[in-house]
């Protein structure tokens, strides 16, 4: 039987398992949280399952997502990404990428993790919608705004209110899943 899944990932195996499994799950890593965060940096501009299908080139590429090697890359290693075919290449945001590494990484010393920075803006919970159309579901949010303002004061590129929005959809921060869906929180046992 077909799963009434949210209208954006039907019809892909992939994009089927990254809603099922991924999309709207709270994340609490440091390490996953910038793993979406670089992925949706690349994002912009771009459809998501264009990203989930180089996630794993990405993965090889940007040593696993280590944010500490990622912002100590070298000019040598930009232009070698710039040649990866298997990733986006896109000089600004490669350039994007490090220097993000470098702002996520001061975000960790002064509040103890980033995740203690990200969570702080919903009190630590997710904001669960109960949006039953996708044309209830918005692309920014006062919330996005706000938080995408302030990490654009922390140095972070590529951070728009949608790119950001989007992330707190993939991390969870915010379940956008319709209430039709059985991913969403209403329908769970």
């Amino acid at each position: 039987m077909e799963l009434n899944r949210c209208w954006w990932s039907r019809g892909d195996d992939l994009y089927e398992a990254y809603h099922d499994h991924q999309w709207g799950v709270p994340v609490y890593s440091d390490e996953l949280l910038f793993e979406y965060l670089l992925l949706e940096t690349f994002q912009a501009g771009l459809s998501w399952i264009t990203i989930l299908r180089k996630r794993e080139n990405f993965r090889k590429a940007f040593d696993d997502f280590n944010y500490q090697k990622i912002a100590a890359y070298t000019e040598e290693k930009q232009l070698k990404l710039q040649e990866e075919a298997g990733i986006i290449r896109n000089k600004l945001k490669i350039k994007a990428a490090i220097s993000n590494a470098q702002a996520f990484m001061k975000i960790q010393k002064e509040f103890g993790s980033f995740s203690n920075y990200f969570w702080q803006w919903t009190d630590g919970k997710p904001i669960v919608n109960h949006f039953k159309s996708k044309e209830e579901v918005p692309a920014t949010t006062e919330l996005s705004d706000a938080l995408s303002k302030d990490l654009k004061k922390r140095d972070f590129k590529f951070v728009g209110s949608t790119i950001i929005y989007a992330h707190m959809q993939a991390t969870g921060m915010v379940n956008d899943h319709l209430t039709s869906c059985p991913c969403h929180p209403l329908n769970k046992d």
